[in-house]
């Protein structure tokens, strides 16, 4: 994948959590995605930063305004591109992988894969869950319980009617990536080989009292959270 740098400033969506814009980066046959990353202060002061975006220094002045960045989350193989940069430039920080990502990236330096549980330097404060059996990538969701933010990253996407043009705006609408609202893309639907296994994820993701649902390529779902996750995995159930 390629990347375009954006300079997109910190967003506070709540207290405690903000967002930053980051690349449009470039995939297969030319698809191009708008970015976004999560940071979290958590109890102790310390950041919790979800699919860090490219670090340049305007970014990292700000992020290291807001306090220490002790946690690097890679929530799926498909985000990656500024893991090694962001290690780099915070080696005290732990760097948490989605399942594969180890074997996956054998050049950067994981200290845990990500599972159902909770890692203790965030249990109560952030929860997550595996969404598993998918052929693309194996997700990991999570609420940030104060806010009431569930945070997805490729497993719901929108983007603009007019994001792509020509074949790749067609393409676009019958994948889902555009359309009246987020949704799950249809590769992403017709990838998933055990449905039980995600319908039992997924509905633990329905357990969470959600105010916002955040996703990576795409604006936030602010009103009746709830309901739109419902609509959105409608076709698993």
């Amino acid at each position: 994948m390629a990347a375009t740098t954006d300079n997109s400033t910190l967003r506070c969506l709540s207290d405690g959590i903000w967002t930053a814009s980051g690349d449009v980066v470039t995939a297969a046959a030319g698809f191009h995605y708008p970015t976004r990353m999560v940071v979290i202060r958590l109890d102790d002061d310390r950041l919790w930063v979800w699919s860090p975006v490219a670090l340049n220094e305007a970014r990292k002045r700000e992020i290291d305004a807001l306090g220490l960045v002790a946690h690097i989350v890679a929530p799926n193989s498909l985000h990656h591109l500024a893991l090694s940069d962001w290690q780099s430039a915070y080696p005290a920080a732990r760097l948490h992988g989605a399942p594969g990502m180890a074997a996956q990236l054998p050049d950067l330096k994981f200290d845990t894969e990500l599972t159902d549980t909770a890692d203790p330097a965030w249990a109560g404060q952030i929860d997550q869950v595996v969404v598993p059996g998918n052929r693309i990538t194996t997700e990991v969701v999570f609420y940030h319980r104060s806010s009431g933010t569930v945070i997805f990253t490729d497993l719901i996407q929108h983007l603009p009617d007019d994001w792509y043009s020509g074949w790749r705006s067609w393409v676009a609408r019958w994948d889902r990536m555009t359309g009246p609202e987020p949704a799950v893309p249809g590769k992403f639907r017709l990838a998933f080989r055990d449905r039980k296994r995600a319908r039992a994820a997924i509905d633990r993701i329905f357990a969470w009292p959600a105010r916002t649902v955040l996703f990576a390529h795409g604006e936030p779902v602010r009103d009746d959270a709830q309901a739109f996750l419902t609509r959105a995995f409608a076709w698993l159930r």
